[in-house]
């Protein structure tokens, strides 16, 4: 059975209660990994893995343990890229299921926007976060363990 990694620094708790429900509910083990201490609920499948301070610790932690099948939850797309590597699956918290077709050209595009911001041509950051987000992050989340828990049946 996979595992479910959380990059749960940035992740919306909109989306770890979605989460924590699933995984509840699929008896599937979530591990949410930060700099800091993360609440969540008590279940014999859900922990957290609290990792030193400093940028992309939790990411480099989430890419050392993770296994081929497991799947984060995150929008660092190196993070999803790294995991894609491994032979994982990387889904955005707003529903974008990032895959070996698509990483490339989302990291092309995560790096020409940091070009941008750095070069003071560009301010701002994403939307907020919505309803809508919220639910196709469901609804692709949903899917992608339909599938995958199905498979190892």
């Amino acid at each position: 059975m996979f595992r479910i990694w959380i990059d749960a620094d940035a992740c919306p708790n909109v989306i770890k209660e979605i989460l924590f429900r699933a995984a509840d509910r699929v008896q599937l083990p979530l591990t949410l990994v930060a700099n800091s201490k993360i609440q969540h609920p008590r279940s014999e499948y859900i922990n957290a893995i609290k990792v030193a301070a400093g940028a992309d610790v939790a990411d480099a932690y989430i890419i050392d343990h993770a296994e081929p099948g497991d799947l984060a939850i995150t929008a660092d797309i190196p993070l999803a890229a790294g995991l894609i590597e491994k032979g994982g699956f990387a889904l955005n918290p707003r529903g974008e299921m990032y895959t070996s077709e698509n990483i490339r050209s989302a990291l092309s595009m995560r790096n020409f926007m940091d070009d941008l911001r750095g070069n003071g041509v560009i301010t701002g950051g994403p939307a907020a976060f919505s309803q809508t987000d919220r639910q196709n992050f469901a609804n692709q989340l949903d899917r992608f363990l339909t599938r995958h828990i199905m498979r190892n049946k």
